[in-house]
């Protein structure tokens, strides 16, 4: 098969789908693979990397879509491609369509076969492709909530931990998945005080037990979820239901009740968001906006911050899947209806595989 590899275009997004020890291990499997130019520069990856490993340069995006039989890319299409997309083309990349009316309508119209790196789910459940960004998101929201908190960056002046004497920050994370236990991982690194909120008693269970109790850990309700919001300095939003587009959970009457300087991190907001007042997604040059003097974050990817280690992180848990899709091609995939790389059929020929 002949693949190709796109250079991302969304604002400040660095990360790429493939880095060259996977083309020398497709190559090897006997595929061809073209990447556009620059597209690993982002991450530290340059072009003489790729040609090292057998890739083909292509100065051109257009080119690439024309030539290659699957395309490979970290965040979904942006408008200047929806009509390089065509019949029967593999697209594999994040797509997060339930937020994506448009993409969704595009990715119809080309006649492609769209699989979600999101929605790619084992036997167990798990989604492989989806925890490696959502380890990075997790811990990095806490880095952005403590940056958004000083003074400068227009919050309160509070420092995570506090010091002696001080009493440290309050930090709700609503949801206790991957992102959020990341999220209290660096969190409670930090010093701060944790609660996480959740829906399933049986995942409080377990948070308990992995923090030792050091974290709070409550039922997901609207008082629960009112109280906690109300006395936070920052919230995560860190809810999860995979293909579905994020419930608001925190309302914009507990918004209106917060702190003023709070910081809200909702890294939900490629689902749509499980925050009200985060209505709109941000970039990562205009990353913040103030609702009811509370600072809102909603950058729709987060790990693109630290490009080297999530583009890496990214493709130990992709090539894999990448690889299976080459040898087998998507129809044989989708013989399989419990295959996990079939379970993440998005789009197929102009119809939707999926209910968003």
């Amino acid at each position: 098969m002949h693949i190709g590899l796109i250079r991302e275009r969304k604002d400040n997004e660095n990360r790429v789908a493939l880095v060259p020890s996977g083309v020398r291990q497709l190559r090897a499997m006997g595929h061809t693979v073209t990447v556009e130019c620059n597209a690993g520069l982002g991450s530290g990856i340059p072009d003489e990397e790729y040609l090292a490993a057998g890739a083909y340069i292509e100065a051109e995006m257009r080119n690439v879509y024309a030539d290659c039989e699957m395309i490979l890319r970290v965040k979904e299409p942006t408008e200047e491609e929806y009509g390089l997309i065509r019949q029967d083309q593999i697209l594999f990349a994040y797509l997060h369509l339930a937020a994506s009316p448009q993409l969704t309508e595009a990715l119809q119209k080309s006649g492609g076969v769209a699989f979600a790196y999101e929605m790619v789910q084992e036997a167990d459940r798990s989604l492989p492709l989806l925890t490696p960004m959502s380890e990075v998101a997790g811990r990095m929201s806490i880095h952005i909530a403590a940056k958004f908190m000083e003074k400068t960056s227009a919050g309160k002046g509070i420092m995570l931990g506090g010091v002696p004497g001080v009493a440290p920050a309050e930090v709700t994370i609503i949801g206790g998945g991957v992102v959020g236990t990341n999220a209290a991982k660096m969190a409670l690194g930090q010093g701060a005080r944790v609660t996480i909120i959740d829906s399933n008693p049986a995942r409080l269970r377990q948070l308990d037990d992995q923090f030792d109790g050091r974290v709070r850990t409550l039922m997901s309700n609207p008082d629960n979820i009112s109280e906690c919001v109300t006395q936070s300095d920052a919230v995560i939003g860190a809810v999860l239901l995979p293909g579905k587009k994020a419930p608001k959970l925190v309302s914009r009457e507990m918004v209106a009740g917060m702190k003023k300087g709070a910081v809200i991190v909702d890294v939900a907001i490629d689902q749509g968001g499980c925050v009200e007042t985060a209505d709109r997604m941000t970039s990562h040059s205009d990353p913040v906006y103030l609702v009811n003097d509370v600072i809102h974050y909603a950058v729709p990817n987060i790990p693109g911050i630290v490009p080297r280690t999530s583009t890496y992180a990214l493709s130990n848990s992709t090539l894999s899947y990448i690889s299976e899709l080459a040898n087998k091609g998507w129809r044989r995939i989708l013989q399989e209806p419990n295959h996990p790389i079939a379970k993440a059929a998005n789009v197929i020929q102009g119809e939707l595989a999926v209910s968003f």
